[in-house]
């Protein structure tokens, strides 16, 4: 009782840090507070015991059930509420329980079920890690309500199949998935070969092939991957030796489209293509870099100088990191938190999990998430537009038909 009444002074995040403390391991917390869950019935403490644990154990896989888990798990699963349900699946997938995978997989191919249901069984399963999910993330990405995620989740696995079913899919993605397909293909030599293979051939535009995920191909360091982007793409230099002549250049370049050298509509569709999955704008965009709304945008100079040399000042937050794990995964990006069981990564299109048995090298970088070259392979008129849309007080109309 004693127990009880001390959880119920306290909220779920701090029993999760209790729960990772030595001296609560020492008395074995899980089977006190499943012990505690399944003799309450109070539904409300119930809850706060569950959503506690599961913030505790969250990012971790092949936890030991505590004792009678078994029977707490049918229980719950037969609980009127679905939170309650839903949290009796993540932890069971903690625990490595039979019916709480299956009952995910069974939601996540169900067409008929919900989108967000469907969604979130995905993202619960992949923390399992379980490479017998492949096959059901390569169907899903067919499934316009599930397939971004599946397509997100499919880069965590190394699967020969997966870069012929992301190609074929590719034109039927919308611009967000496109760039996720991108990513997940970029994460591997070997996903990565097929990738290069499709741009050369002209079944990916090579325009979709922006300057950020060139810099990840780079980053696998596969001679071979390297000399075929080097071909279809050009040479990418992290530095130039004159900033001040660039920034004149394109300033020259800008002014010569005339008194309004560019079109806002059109530039924002530019920007949703180059810019947006990382940074945020009036009203839409990403969160790995800075948000931009109250940036000086109006000022050309400080526009060119942060566009063109984002390595020339760079906050300790957005320093980039890249991290190969053993399975011969690379990623790239910004980690956001870390302990004793792994380290959470903020990439370009997705916040990822890494457990630290999986880590092979973690290499700390002296630059930005942001690559230089961004622009390099828009023409004239895509930069004017892009340039001018940046400098507007306010957001645009995207043009008829653009998504």
């Amino acid at each position: 009782m004693k127990f009880t009444r001390l959880f119920r002074k306290l909220s779920a995040g701090a029993v999760a840090m209790g729960l990772l403390s030595s001296a609560m391991r020492a008395e074995g917390p899980l089977d006190r507070l499943a012990a505690l869950a399944a003799g309450t019935v109070d539904t409300t403490l119930r809850l706060d015991v569950l959503r506690g644990m599961e913030a505790a154990l969250r990012g971790r896989n092949g936890v030991s059930a505590p004792a009678g888990w078994t029977e707490l798990e049918t229980s719950l699963a037969a609980a009127p509420d679905e939170e309650t349900r839903r949290l009796a699946r993540n932890l069971g997938t903690v625990f490595g329980s039979p019916r709480a995978l299956e009952t995910l997989r069974t939601i996540a191919a169900n067409p008929q079920a919900a989108g967000a249901d469907r969604t979130a069984a995905v993202d619960t399963l992949l923390r399992t890690r379980d490479a017998a999910l492949v096959p059901l993330l390569q169907k899903l990405t067919t499934e316009a309500g599930v397939r971004a995620t599946a397509i997100r989740g499919l880069a965590g696995f190394d699967d020969a199949k997966t870069p012929a079913v992301l190609l074929a899919e590719f034109p039927n993605f919308n611009a967000a998935e496109q760039r996720d397909a991108l990513n997940t293909l970029a994460s591997r030599a070997a996903y990565a070969r097929p990738l290069v293979e499709a741009v050369r051939s002209g079944a990916v535009p090579k325009a979709t092939l922006t300057a950020d995920l060139v810099r990840q191909l780079r980053s696998l360091k596969d001679t071979s991957l390297a000399a075929d982007l080097t071909q279809i793409w050009g040479v990418m230099k992290e530095t130039s030796p004159d900033m001040k002549a660039e920034v004149e250049r394109v300033k020259k370049l800008y002014w010569a489209g005339g008194s309004q050298p560019g079109d806002a509509p059109r530039g924002r569709v530019v920007f949703n293509q180059v810019c947006s999955q990382c940074h945020h704008l009036f009203d839409s965009g990403g969160n790995v870099g800075p948000d931009i709304t109250g940036a000086n945008r109006a000022d050309l100079d400080y526009l060119l100088q942060n566009i063109l040399y984002p390595n020339a000042v760079i906050p300790n937050e957005y320093l980039a990191s890249t991290v190969e794990t053993k399975d011969e995964r690379v990623l790239t990006g910004v980690i956001k938190s870390q302990d004793a069981n792994g380290i959470s990564l903020q990439t370009a299109n997705d916040l990822v999990t890494v457990p630290r048995a999986e880590i092979r090298k973690i290499e700390a970088t002296a630059i930005s998430m942001m690559p230089e070259g961004l622009i390099a392979n828009l023409t004239e008129q895509q930069t004017r537009d892009l340039l001018y849309y940046l400098s507007r007080p306010g957001q645009v109309p995207l043009p008829a038909g653009s998504k």
